[in-house]
């Protein structure tokens, strides 16, 4: 029986080993945790075992997955020196890309780390900053290319569609004040509108308690029990309590987190960084 191990499979695998938990997993492989799950079940079926026992706190190991573990990183790691040894010796130059806060935080850095291992000549320059102050950056090739919020004027590549989750601290203190406080991204950001909408169409009465492009000080302010906010998932913290509408709260659409390039990023350092952000999708 020919039975092939898919390395996405492989990946969600080792880290879900690395974590210890598929929500925590789902991170650093860039997908829902719903998802790494799916890939964990798939990979289990295929080679008919368990890997994982599973409880409602903890993942263990089982033999099987102590077995997998050393062949799954050899593999891997072997099929990156490949990819390295054929592209690396060629590549030079410099390329500047762009992202928020929670994008850099959150989804940038394996991608990037990979990159600089693969392309070591390749010179890297990261500007954090919101996306619609990307926007005019990438008009202008002040940086080429940037991870972005899609918004209606945006013309790219999607590279993934991210849920939006409600978080508030522990003790979950902001849910008893009325009207509601609720920590809003800026003034025209996509995650403000999708935000104030779900509220609006709730009829849900609030207060903005916090507005600004700083995701680390929203978190602050959410962490403190100030306000309640809601987040692209992949940069919801773990220790953060998590809301819905059991919690009174509606459900606030996804967002697409959008690649776009510059006229003038059309160079082989910039395809291969474009290259390694899309394969995260």
């Amino acid at each position: 029986m020919n039975i092939e191990l898919d390395p996405s499979l492989l990946r969600a695998f080792v880290a879900a080993v690395d974590m210890m938990s598929f929500s925590k997993a789902a991170s650093l492989v860039h997908k829902s945790p719903a998802t790494v799950s799916m890939q964990i079940a798939k990979l289990e079926e295929r080679l008919d075992t368990v890997f994982f026992i599973r409880d409602t706190r903890n993942l263990r190991l089982t033999q099987s997955g102590e077995e997998l573990l050393g062949y799954a990183q050899r593999m891997l790691r072997l099929q990156d020196e490949a990819i390295e040894a054929i592209r690396r010796p060629d590549l030079e130059g410099s390329v500047t890309i762009g992202a928020p806060d929670d994008y850099i935080g959150n989804f940038l850095p394996p991608v990037l780390r990979r990159f600089g291992v693969l392309f070591p000549k390749v010179e890297l320059n990261v500007i954090c900053t919101q996306t619609p102050a990307l926007m005019p950056m990438i008009q202008s090739g002040e940086i080429d290319l940037a991870v972005i919020t899609r918004t209606a004027c945006c013309v790219g590549e999607i590279i993934r569609r991210e849920p939006m989750v409600w978080i508030s601290s522990k003790e979950k203190e902001a849910l008893e004040r009325t009207p509601l406080p609720v920590a809003l991204y800026e003034e025209g950001s996509e995650a403000r509108i999708v935000t104030v909408a779900a509220l609006r169409g709730a009829n849900i009465h609030y207060r903005a308690a916090y507005s600004s492009f700083s995701h680390s000080t929203m978190l602050a302010i959410v962490e403190a029990g100030l306000a309640v906010a809601a987040v692209v998932e992949m940069s919801a913290p773990a220790n953060f309590q998590r809301l819905g509408p059991s919690d009174g709260l509606p459900v606030v659409s996804a967002l697409d987190v959008m690649l776009i390039r510059s006229a003038g990023s059309n160079r082989a350092p910039c395809d291969a960084i474009a290259e390694a952000i899309m394969s995260t999708s």
